[in-house]
Parts: structure tokens; sequence; C-alpha cells
């Protein structure tokens, strides 16, 4: 399941719930778009706000409409107690796949972070998928600590920033100057202290179509959870070998690509997304979210009109 497009739906809300309603209607979009896999209640489907319960329901009810395609969901938790809890309910709603990064209030050291990891691996009889998240965990990985954690059971996949990838993003790149990159190396070097079976994830948004095109498995992408097809065809031009095109395609999002890094992140634009589209209401997010402002709202419809982003 570690391959092409990992979409990352949001988990929408009305009036402080679930709106399983508004939730079931993303998760068709993306079983019609076929994609490889869900990710239900990763850090765009707010896993850390919701409970054991709302966890529960929120992957069963994605396990159930998926239509065959692979799921995965968020178990992360302050407590290793608590992660292994949450790991214990979304197994029982059949997901295919957990993700799980190290949350901390308390910033973790490396043997807590190889300790949550180690207790997980052992209880799991999915596959596990590494997050490595520094903005939001303030833990960053070793390539010790990954050499560790991978001869562990169970480890299915690492998820890394698209920092590596920033300079191919940035600039116009050459069908054959991808190899030479600083994400291309960042990568031939995971792959030598990480078994072959685990697969290597890239995450940014805006670094998707560089890491897809330098050699990443999969794209564990937000607005691919909203724009299914978009995405998947910036995949398939960077899996043909088609690396300018790929770049051409995600350069043509950094409208929204700049409206992320104004708004902390991907999850309030595409959240706003979901509302115009019509999956849901606004406010779609629990409080203490705030929606984007009018003039951001305005914009992302245009971008969303103009590219006719599906």
């Amino acid at each position: 399941m570690f391959t092409g497009l990992s979409a990352f739906p949001i988990t929408p809300f009305k009036q402080e719930a679930i709106d399983y309603k508004a939730f079931k209607g993303l998760v068709d979009n993306l079983a019609s778009a076929n994609v490889d896999s869900i990710c239900a209640i990763g850090s765009t489907g707010l896993y850390p706000y919701l409970t054991r319960e709302e966890k529960y329901n929120v992957a069963k009810l994605a396990v159930d409409h998926a239509n065959g395609i692979p799921v995965m969901a968020g178990v992360g938790a302050l407590r290793t107690y608590d992660v292994l809890k949450n790991v214990e309910a979304v197994q029982q709603a059949g997901v295919n796949a957990v993700l799980l990064a190290p949350v901390s209030y308390q910033v973790l050291n490396e043997e807590e972070v190889y300790g949550l990891y180690e207790a997980v691996s052992h209880e799991v009889s999915v596959p596990i998928c590494v997050y490595e998240n520094p903005r939001v965990t303030n833990f960053t990985f070793s390539d010790d600590l990954y050499c560790r954690i991978g001869k562990l059971p169970n480890i299915g996949a690492i998820k890394i920033p698209g920092t590596p990838f920033a300079k191919s993003a940035s600039k116009d790149i050459s069908p054959s100057g991808a190899s030479n990159s600083e994400g291309a190396r960042r990568l031939e070097s995971l792959r030598e202290i990480v078994p072959a079976h685990i697969a290597i994830g890239v995450s940014g948004d805006s670094f998707g179509a560089a890491g897809m095109s330098e050699g990443c498995d999969l794209w564990l992408s937000v607005i691919g959870g909203i724009f299914p097809r978009t995405v998947m065809r910036i995949i398939d031009a960077a899996q043909s070998g088609n690396a300018v095109d790929a770049q051409a395609q995600s350069q043509a999002l950094s409208g929204i690509w700049s409206m992320f890094a104004r708004n902390g992140g991907g999850l309030r634009v595409v959240a706003a997304a979901a509302e115009i589209l019509g999956y849901c209401e606004t406010p779609s997010l629990p409080a203490p979210f705030l929606p984007i402002d009018k003039n951001e709202y305005s914009e992302l419809e245009h971008i969303i009109t103009k590219l006719s982003l599906s």
C-alpha cells in the first residue's frame, strides 16, 4: 500500500461534532479517483483532537467506504499507553496500516522515541508508517535512530519531511539533473540504512513533485485528500520520468503552496476547499481553529476554478 498517492482527507466538523456524512463524501471522492491509499485521521484528519471512540468511528467509516483501497489511520498520543489503545481501536475498525508520530509536550529524546516504536511494533498486526514532522513534534530523527527503528518488526514505511527536495522544487529541473540533487542523495543515504522492504514517502505538498521525481515511493498528500486526480497526474508524470512536467504542474499550484505557508500548513486551506466544493459546511474545523480570511477564501475559489482542480 505504500506507493503512489496516500491521500489525507480532513475530518470535517459541524457544530463541534464530527460530520460523518461529509467525511463519507470525501472518502467516496477518493475511492472514485482510485487513489493508492487513504490516510484517515492523519494530521490533516485531526488525530490528536479526536477521542478514541471518534478515531474508531472515522477509521471504520473510511474502511467501509474505501471500496477496497487500503486505509491507514493516525494513532499518535502523548502516552505510549494511549497510543497502544488507539492502535487497538483502529485495528478493530479494519485499517491496513497505522501512522505514528512521536507526539509530545515535553520534548522527547531518542531513547524515548525508540521505546515508543519498539512497544507499538510488537503489538500491531499491520504495518507502521513512521512519521517525521519536526515542525509539529519538535523532534528530528537521526540516521542512527532510523536504522534502529528499521530493524523492528512491522515497520512498513517512513514519512520524511520534504525539505531535502526544496531546491529541486523551487526551480526548473532537467530530466537528468535530479539524480545529483540533495533530495536524491538523502534518499540514497536512507535506503542504505533501512531494509529494502521499507518504503520512503515524501510529505510537504510543495515538495511532492520533486520527491516523487527523485525516487520516493509515495507522496503522503494533504491536497490529495481533496484534489486526488490533480495530484495523481503529477505523480504519473514524475514516475514516467518526466520531472519537468511534474514540476510544472506543481508550480501551477504555487498559489496554494503560498496559502499553506501563510496559514501554518494545509489544514485550514483544504478545509476551506472542502467547503467551497460543497462537501461540508463552514466552519468545518473545531474550535479553536478559525477559517481562513475572506480574501484567502476568494483567492482559493479562483484558483480551484481557474485550474479545474479535481
